[in-house]
Formats: structure tokens, sequence, C-alpha cells
């Protein structure tokens, strides 16, 4: 169904306001250069050698990442969650005719949690660990060379030709019939009935629309992007997996094309790797702490001397 083959839909249905088991981490609310204000939470470590900011998925809330964001923190790195206006604990309501858009997403909400991290750092480095559109949109912020490096898990083009071909009817079916559709009649993207993606703001579902119908994806239709990637410098860890059928690696290497500047590392993981499937969305589960978690907390330490920038 269109819900798996974006991943993120299963996660927002069946984990809005989800307690996860490990800390819940200090709430604050994080207010934006635009005046919005977010929910975000704060774990902490003592002594922290950097800070990390765990930018979600499209649709995905920040409590699903909380097991994760805790476990970092046990292993010396201050954790960040939040949430992109109209989600989760940052969203109104009702979405009906509430106004966003993936720009002000990048504009205003990601680097108002960039800008939190590095003022919280100090003299250390600041990391991001981005799930799907939360590594796609690392390099078009301002305050990008703020970064010294980004885990990007399962994070790739979102281009509809990329995709296997049993799942190209569905994508388009997405795009071309239930988006332009259903966001008139209820004033959003209603995801959570049609069990595609999740809830999202109309506009948001509009501009990413646009990015799936491009071969170059956001870097063939934001103004800038394309040379907001070939500046981009962070070190790059791209996490890949065998079993997500949604996230093909050529889409993933489409992308990551685009950052010319940026020392890449690739680690593709199978269900053996980790004890158990993956998918677009399973990297965050608890219950790979001990075997899928560690590859990204390790590679992190090895440039957790680095000096802030």
């Amino acid at each position: 169904m269109v819900a798996e083959a974006m991943g993120a839909g299963a996660v927002e249905s069946g984990d809005r306001g989800v307690e996860a088991s490990g800390g819940a981490g200090s709430r604050f609310e994080l207010a934006t250069s635009d005046g919005a204000v977010l929910v975000a939470h704060r774990f902490a470590a003592p002594q922290a050698r950097a800070s990390v900011v765990i930018a979600p998925a499209m649709g995905v809330p920040q409590a699903f990442y909380r097991d994760f964001a805790a476990w970092l923190a046990q292993r010396g790195f201050d954790a960040l969650t939040f949430d992109y206006r109209g989600i989760g604990q940052s969203a109104p309501r009702s979405l009906r005719r509430y106004r966003a858009s993936i720009d002000d997403w990048i504009r205003h909400d990601y680097e108002a949690a960039i800008r939190e991290a590095r003022a919280r750092a100090g003299a250390t480095p600041v990391f991001v660990v981005g799930h799907s559109l939360g590594a796609q949109l690392l390099a078009l912020l301002p305050s990008a060379p703020e970064v010294s490096a980004l885990v990007a898990v399962a994070g790739g083009s979102g281009y509809w030709g990329g995709f296997p071909a049993r799942l190209r009817p569905m994508m388009l079916l997405m795009l071309h019939g239930a988006a332009p559709i259903s966001i008139p009649l209820a004033g959003y993207f209603p995801g959570r009935r049609l069990r595609m993606i999740g809830d999202l703001p109309g506009d948001v579902m509009r501009q990413w629309r646009r990015w799936c119908m491009n071969p170059d994806y956001l870097v063939g239709v934001e103004p800038g992007a394309r040379e907001a990637y070939a500046r981009a410098r962070f070190d790059l860890l791209s996490l890949t997996f065998t079993d997500d059928t949604m996230m093909p690696q050529g889409n993933v290497d489409a992308l990551h094309s685009h950052l010319r500047g940026v020392k890449r590392e690739s680690r593709r993981l199978s269900p053996s790797d980790a004890g158990g499937p993956i998918g677009h969305v399973g990297f965050f589960r608890r219950r790979y702490r001990d075997t899928l978690w560690p590859v990204a907390a390790d590679w992190l330490d090895e440039r957790s001397g680095m000096q802030a920038r």
C-alpha cells in the first residue's frame, strides 16, 4: 500500500503521541525566526562530546525518535528532537487550511533546531542524524556550515521514476490522484485516512509533490538548491537497507551525487546485520540499540573531537 511505499505513514498513524520506553527528555519551546513556536525535547548528556539534532522524516513525530535520542545521551551526546510545524506536538488542533510549507520547515523550523544546538554546544561540534526528509534538507539550511557531520538514514531522492516498477503506479496514484483531489476538499492532505504518509499541511504536500515529479528531485525544483548542495562540506555517512524497497539505492546515490564537496561513506545494511527487518523506518526502533544504533554512534564518536565550526 502507499503508506508502506512512503515509509513514514505507518509510523505517523501508529505512533502519534507514542510514549517511548527511554527517557522522556526535557520539553521546551523552540522559537523560530518568523515567530512560530515549536515543541522540542533535549536529552542531556553529562559532559557531552557533541550535540546531535535528530531531524525527522516527513509526517513522523519526534516521539518516534525518543528512544534513540535517550540512548545517544547515554553515549555522551546531547540530543535534540523537534516537530516541524504542522506535525506531532507542533501541530494545531486541526490542519484544515493551516499554512505551512517545506520552505518554512527549512528556513525556520529546522534552522531553529540547528541554531539551538549550536548555542548549547559551546566548543563541541554539532551533528545531525537525518531520517529521510531530515537528511535531504540539511544542505539547504542557512546554518548548514555549522554542522560537522550528517548521518543520513534512508535519505535519498523521492523521484517517482526511481522507485521499483511495482510501486510506480501507487506513487503516481498519490501524486496525480490522491494529493490534488483531497487537498482542496479537506483543506490539508488527509494521509492518515488515505493510508499515505500521514496528515500534512496542504502546501507541504504540494511542494513535495513537485519534487517527486522531477528527476533531480528538490535540486531540480528549488531555486538555489543545486548551488547549496554543491557548497555543502559536512562529512556524510549514508545508511541504506537492503529491505527498504521504498528508498532504492539508486535514488540515494542520485541525490548524493549533488553533494560534490562532501566526504561520503556508505553502508548498506541487511536484516541479518540488524537481527530483524529494517525497512524505511526500522532503524530507530529500540530493538536495534545493540546492532544498528552503534553504527551511527561509533561513526559520530570518531568525529566528536573536531573543533566546532
